[in-house]
């Protein structure tokens, strides 16, 4: 079967925190993701197998690591090194496209500086001038879970206002630098985790704020965030007059455990509270009544004023692109399974990772179809995957025939959305290269094409050799067979 979309964007997608290492080279500050040691998960399907929590108390001590502790998104894939080699293996699959983040750290390393590092600005000018010479197209994230993290020591992270007009510096500054390079622009990755993990989000701390709720803490946290995307939308369309500027989301695509009436209000609460919402802001910038009713309940004040709800409702994005890695089920009896940085239920009629991850191609066409009847703006598949634990073999390859099939499964329920009449216009697959996992901070789980030899604590060389299903994606970009 082929699938021939003429000026479809097929690609992958890395994030700096993940991927570069060399956390502190060239006057780069660390952030969150970076303060995390690898933890030994003892059950990895299971919900409550995860990392410690992002407490101050937890994270401080990382800064010396007198522990002696490893802290694997400190040296990623090495790609800081190895920039090269990696966009030489993604022009070899025949990418269109390649999403990457920058590193706010590398650019403004405590965020309050009154000029740009110019040791970072040099690395992403040769990388990305290097990206165009080998044909690709780019999308940058600005802010991949990487505040800096002195930023939250001094500033108080996401829920300071002042950390607003910082972003939009240094947002002013990558399009100032960038412009004629980058052909879209995302300013957040997974806007809605703030929301859901603020520390990780926002670096924003429950403890710094003495007498406040956990929900006022991770909704302010969100809502500065969003004016801040608003706020880079309006200055790129401005900048650079061109509507290429996104927002991306997390999404969590459920289904009603079935048809009790009961179950059908709980999904329906559980994908506005946990999917819309999220829309809702980036594309027609108001607060949802149901939201609203929900700040009403749990004594949630916004800090906002006239000025913002104005900027939020004026410069909505251009187009909408989320994360998409599995579903799961909602109703009031439900068995949590894994997921993105949340649990949901279980489906009987899905297989999972080792992970959790519900394998669920059809979701993605039903998300397509969901969001593009909804909002009518393009549509960007920013994440897609298969996390597992790859094995290199004696020829130096990975027979990951559950990868293709995976990818076939998801790239045919694209194919069909647009049947349905979808405006979607590209794709690029998580962790195209392997990296360290954002959620569980294992190298070990791996997306790519490209493996990496490395192991969980980085024992081994770091060199880079091409899967089974490197070959297979690159027939595909050819042939357009699937």
């Amino acid at each position: 079967m082929k699938f021939i979309k003429k000026d479809f964007l097929w690609g992958g997608a890395t994030a700096a925190y993940q991927f570069e290492g060399e956390f502190d080279k060239d006057g780069k500050s660390m952030n969150m993701g970076e303060m995390i040691p690898y933890i030994k998960l003892e059950d990895r399907a299971s919900p409550g197998s995860k990392r410690k929590g992002f407490a101050r108390a937890f994270v401080e001590p990382a800064i010396e690591n007198k522990e002696g502790l490893h802290y694997p998104k400190r040296f990623g894939s090495n790609h800081y090194n190895r920039y090269k080699e990696d966009i030489d293996l993604l022009a070899e699959a025949k990418l269109d496209i390649y999403r990457m983040s920058i590193s706010w750290g590398r650019i403004y390393p405590n965020g309050d500086e009154s000029t740009p590092n110019p040791k970072g600005l040099e690395f992403y000018r040769n990388l990305l001038t290097y990206c165009k010479q080998k044909g690709l197209k780019i999308m940058v994230t600005m802010h991949h879970f990487d505040t800096p993290y002195p930023i939250g020591v001094k500033y108080g992270g996401w829920m300071n206002k002042q950390v607003i007009e910082m972003f939009i510096k240094y947002a002013k500054t990558l399009m100032t630098e960038f412009g004629d390079l980058v052909d879209y622009w995302l300013p957040f990755n997974e806007i809605n985790i703030s929301a859901l993990v603020p520390m990780m989000g926002g670096v924003a701390f429950l403890e710094d704020h003495p007498g406040m709720s956990y929900d006022q803490l991770r909704f302010q946290t969100l809502h500065n965030q969003m004016v801040a995307q608003a706020k880079v939308v309006q200055l790129g369309h401005e900048m650079l007059n061109k509507k290429i500027f996104g927002s991306m989301i997390a999404n969590m695509t459920a289904y009603p455990i079935d048809c009790n009436p009961i179950n059908i209000i709980e999904w329906q609460k559980h994908q506005e509270l946990n999917r819309y919402f999220y829309y809702d802001m980036a594309a027609i910038g108001e607060y949802p009544t149901y939201m609203l009713k929900l700040f009403e309940k749990l004594n949630v004040k916004i800090d906002t004023n006239p000025e913002e709800m104005n900027i939020l409702k004026n410069n909505t994005v251009d187009f909408l692109s989320f994360s998409y890695y599995m579903s799961g089920t909602v109703g009031k009896t439900v068995e949590n399974t894994s997921g993105n940085l949340s649990a949901t239920g279980k489906n009987p009629f899905l297989k999972a990772t080792e992970w959790g991850w519900q394998i669920d191609p059809q979701g993605l066409r039903y998300t397509l179809n969901d969001l593009w009847d909804r909002y009518h703006l393009p549509l960007f598949i920013s994440e897609n995957g298969m996390g597992y634990d790859d094995k290199l073999n004696d020829q130096k390859t990975v027979e990951d025939d559950y990868r293709i099939d995976y990818l076939k499964q998801h790239f045919l329920a694209i194919k069909e959305a647009i049947e349905d009449g979808v405006n979607i216009f590209g794709y690029t697959m998580w962790g195209v290269i392997d990296l360290v996992s954002g959620g569980t901070n294992e190298m070990s789980k791996r997306y790519g094409l490209v493996y990496v030899d490395y192991d969980d604590f980085h024992n081994g060389t770091g060199n880079r050799f091409k899967k089974k299903s490197f070959d297979w994606f690159k027939h595909f970009m050819e042939s357009g067979e699937l």
